[in-house]
């Protein structure tokens, strides 16, 4: 077989697929009603509703509410299950115009090819920041969607305010910030390059603490003892719900003894939605900023 891969005309041309998010072949001759748009999963959640344009439904609202939270969606906005398991028979009856699923979760084009067009969002493609591949997306749905003003204005918005914030936390900028998260009494989520908390904290002019292996969505499960080796660090915990986990945690003599803990460098903040779109990244440097003024 020929080699086609390493051939100049073939890498240009992937490196141009790359930076365009994937489309059912329909969508090129079809115009997509606005009004008549599903999400599959959350981070087009965010694209389509940072264009002004609220879905027809969307996939584990109760999830939605529970994690993204911004923005909120309606209660007219209909639930079509499970993220990774759609309910087809409802998708099919509501006749949507178009489908938005994401690269790396969720069900494929392929199972839902029959249902409508489907358009697909990149979280992380191993090259580009995902800020910059949130531009990329948010960008080109705006174009699909006859949107494109709406979609310049969000952007612009989004990178004013990551300047805004970081203005209120230059008191951080000498010591790296460690970011993660409790999975239970003992392993927690940490997030370092490619994920979208580095990114945004990069954006106001702060440092990632986590500078370890990451997977395709930036981050990194670790038993909790991994972060006695992480030293000279402000750390930055993002809570969910299940605060008697967490508690158990606190309490532990092996908690105690993590430098960043025992020098008194521990931060709280409520979690966001760590794999989201615009407002995620709006909403973490936020409470952020918030909760380092108040350190």
């Amino acid at each position: 077989m020929p080699d086609v891969v390493s051939s100049p005309g073939r890498r240009d041309f992937l490196r141009a697929l790359a930076l365009t998010p994937l489309l059912s072949p329909a969508l090129a001759f079809a115009n997509p009603q606005p009004d008549r748009v599903i999400a599959l999963e959350w981070r087009p959640v965010e694209l389509l509703m940072a264009l002004g344009i609220t879905p027809l439904a969307v996939a584990d609202i109760p999830n939605y509410r529970r994690w993204v939270v911004e923005p909120p969606l309606p209660d007219s906005v209909l639930d079509v299950g499970l993220r990774n398991e759609p309910n087809r028979e409802l998708i099919q009856r509501l006749n949507p115009s178009l489908l938005l699923l994401s690269e790396g979760f969720g069900p494929s084009v392929g199972s839902l090819r029959t249902l409508a067009p489907s358009w697909i969002s990149r979280f992380s493609d191993g090259q580009h920041a995902p800020l910059t591949l949130l531009h990329r997306d948010v960008l080109a749905l705006g174009d699909q969607l006859g949107r494109a003003p709406q979609a310049q204005q969000h952007l612009e918005a989004m990178e004013a305010q990551f300047v805004t914030l970081g203005r209120t936390v230059t008191g951080f900028r000498q010591r790296p910030l460690l970011l993660f998260s409790f999975l239970d009494s003992r392993r927690m989520m940490v997030f370092g390059r490619n994920s979208l908390l580095a990114d945004v904290l990069a954006r106001m002019g702060l440092q990632s603490g986590w500078q370890g292996a990451t997977n395709y969505w930036g981050s990194m499960i670790v038993g909790i003892e991994t972060l006695a080796q992480v030293r000279d660090v402000h750390a930055i915990g993002l809570l969910q719900e299940d605060a008697a986990s967490t508690q158990q945690v606190l309490n532990s003599d092996l908690w105690r003894s993590i430098p960043f803990v025992r020098e008194g460098r521990l931060h709280f903040m409520p979690a966001v939605w760590f794999f989201g779109g615009g407002f995620s990244a709006q909403r973490f440097a936020r409470l952020l900023s918030a909760t380092l003024e108040q350190a």
